[in-house]
Formats: C-alpha cells, structure tokens, sequence
C-alpha cells in the first residue's frame, strides 16, 4: 500500500544522500523513481539534487504553485513509477502537500519526502507543518550538534559570522550560512 512519508532533519545531516540512495536501490531492482526538488534551490545547479558528499542527479523541479496531483498524474501516464522522491520538501505549499497525499490515495503511488522541520527561528515552515499532520509515516534524519548531542535547530549566521535573529523564512544557503546545533545550544546563540 502506497504511503505519504516525511525524512525531516536540520541543515547537515544527510537528507539529499539518503534520497539519492533510496533511489538509487530502487533503480538497482529495476524499478522507476520520479524525482523532484524545489526549483528555487539551485545550489546544486538548476534540476539537480545534490548531496554535499559529491553524489548528485537530475530532477525535476516544483515552482511555489504548481499543481503536483497533476505534474505526476502526467509523469504515470508515461510509465510506471515505483516511488517518487521529493528533496527540499520544507518549500511546498499546504496545498501542494494536500496534493501529494490526493497522490499517493488515488494515484497508488508512495512518495517520500526529504526536508527540514523548523527554520532558523525555530519556527516550522509551511511544507513540513502540513507534512507532519498528513503523513503516514515520519523518519527523523539525525545529526549532531558541535556538543555531540542530537541536533534539532539551526542558526543562520549573517555576514560577520554571527547569528541572526530575523529575516525572511527563506534564504538559500549551505554551510557558509547555517550550522546546525541542540536546541539548548540554539537558545544560547540567539
């Protein structure tokens, strides 16, 4: 039975890899897998999940209001897809992700589902919130603060290296802007 997962973690923790490795296993049993990423995360190059240990692949992108029932909905009517993988999860709408599970109820098909829960000020983004109530299952991606405990926050650092404590929800970036830490860490930071 087709199921609507959520992988949810902070900055640096493998999302990306795991992905591309479950599709990849996929792929090594002869199967089909769908892949799609936000298109306005293009660190890795426009259509490209990428993973910061070097491995990377082609995708498909989602704009903020595209109607993704239909974008796979028109992807099946191409050939079978045994699982679809969406990276950057975080950047879908509430109605995008309401899509995704009219998706996986209608269509049959699982898609799993890699993002960030909260951002840097520890507030959940729009695409995670909705995954969190709708989806069937939820795997939490562990990383580690510079402590060594679990890590569940993140801090965007500003131009001089130090934390911010507002601006927009949104802001591109990798290690040179964010580091992931504990919450109690966290706190002391901002």
């Amino acid at each position: 039975m087709a199921k609507l997962y959520f992988h949810y973690s902070t900055m640096n923790a493998g999302k990306s890899t795991a992905l591309l490795q479950a599709s990849h296993n996929y792929r090594e049993g002869g199967m089909q897998t769908y892949l799609i990423t936000a298109e306005l995360d293009n660190r890795a190059g426009q259509a490209r999940i990428a993973s910061r240990i070097g491995i990377a692949e082609a995708a498909d992108t989602f704009a903020p209001d595209e109607d993704l029932l239909a974008k796979i909905a028109a992807r099946l009517a191409l050939g079978p897809v045994s699982c679809i993988f969406i990276d950057e999860a975080q950047f879908l709408s509430k109605t995008q992700v309401w899509q995704l599970a009219q998706a996986v109820d209608d269509l049959g098909v699982p898609i799993m589902c890699y993002g960030l829960r909260v951002d840097f000020r520890g507030e959940l983004f729009p695409g995670s919130g909705a995954l969190l109530a709708w989806a069937d299952e939820m795997r939490e991606v562990r990383t580690i603060c510079f402590c060594g405990k679990k890590a569940t926050m993140v801090v965007r650092k500003g131009a001089d290296g130090r934390p911010l404590h507002e601006g927009e929800q949104v802001q591109i970036g990798g290690n040179e802007t964010y580091v992931s830490l504990c919450r109690r860490h966290w706190r002391e930071a901002v």
